[in-house]
């Protein structure tokens, strides 16, 4: 069992900024939690997402070193992020966002999906020559509200296409929060059995009581990675205008006591000491305007 924190989704649409000290301490805190990995930030235009202009300089603050059992994963929307990313020793997994909806490919990476395949294709090389490990989510993996064609089929299509590419991790995202459980389940169900060697994880944003549904579907189906971020904030400024939060880091954890499949490793004190750091990242009284 997996469990990613995703700091980086939580902040990523904020309206004001997140002072780079503050980050810091959060994800420092988070470190010390015992997440499998922490996706902390992002190599992207700072026009486009303002909040992570300062991962470079959150990166070289942080205690990597001393939590070699927390890997960073540092996200990218095309080769010239990903270039940067792999010249930090401290970050292992370079994630990218594929989208099934051409839409949502042109207004989160601005290219095709013809496009953004070629890129994938080419980061997969420079991950390897530097010892990373490339994360590709497939976007809209369960639909998306722009009326671009969607069915199961063309998700096992596209987890074909990375396959051939040699990508091992492939985490599944709902982004706009509108997945229903049973396709969940379906999707999941179909892919994990096919592809043993392929690490599939669900990134699901949702409502709060939608949530458990969602997990629980996922689960049932094989699907042991999952993403959330404490408090349950973000969800992506490139969809739509209302975000839909991520799953709430507090019942993911409830969830995996009920079943009980927690990580042996989540050190649930220093859990609860992040979720006061989250108090203060997440309050605009103490960041200033974007």
């Amino acid at each position: 069992m997996k469990i990613i924190e995703c700091p980086r989704d939580a902040m990523q649409g904020l309206s004001y900024f997140v002072d780079t000290q503050l980050k810091i301490d959060y994800l420092n805190s988070l470190l010390q939690v015992g997440f499998d990995t922490l996706d902390f930030g992002s190599f992207v235009s700072a026009k486009a997402i303002p909040q992570m202009q300062d991962t470079a300089d959150v990166l070289a603050g942080l205690d990597w070193e001393k939590h070699p059992h927390t890997k960073l994963l540092a996200i990218v929307a095309n080769l010239r992020g990903a270039a940067q990313a792999v010249e930090f020793a401290g970050i292992t997994y370079i994630g990218f966002p594929l989208a099934i909806s051409e839409t949502f490919q042109k207004r989160n990476t601005n290219k095709t999906i013809a496009e953004a395949l070629e890129e994938v294709k080419a980061m997969q090389d420079l991950c390897l020559q530097y010892q990373k490990n490339l994360v590709v989510y497939i976007s809209m993996g369960f639909g998306n509200p722009y009326g671009d064609p969607f069915h199961p089929d063309i998700v096992l299509d596209f987890v074909a296409k990375l396959d051939s590419i040699g990508i091992r991790i492939i985490p599944l995202a709902d982004t706009v929060g509108t997945a229903e459980p049973e396709l969940i389940h379906t999707i999941f169900k179909e892919l994990i059995p096919a592809y043993p060697h392929i690490e599939f994880g669900a990134h699901f944003h949702a409502l709060p009581q939608q949530r458990l549904p969602k997990l629980q579907a996922a689960y049932q189906a094989g699907c042991r990675r999952f993403d959330a971020a404490l408090k349950g904030f973000g969800g992506c400024p490139m969809a739509k205008d209302d975000l839909v939060g991520n799953i709430a880091t507090e019942t993911l954890v409830e969830f995996l006591q009920t079943i009980q499949n927690l990580p042996p490793q989540l050190n649930l004190s220093a859990l609860g000491a992040s979720l006061r750091w989250a108090d203060k990242v997440f309050s605009p009284h103490s960041s200033t305007l974007v």
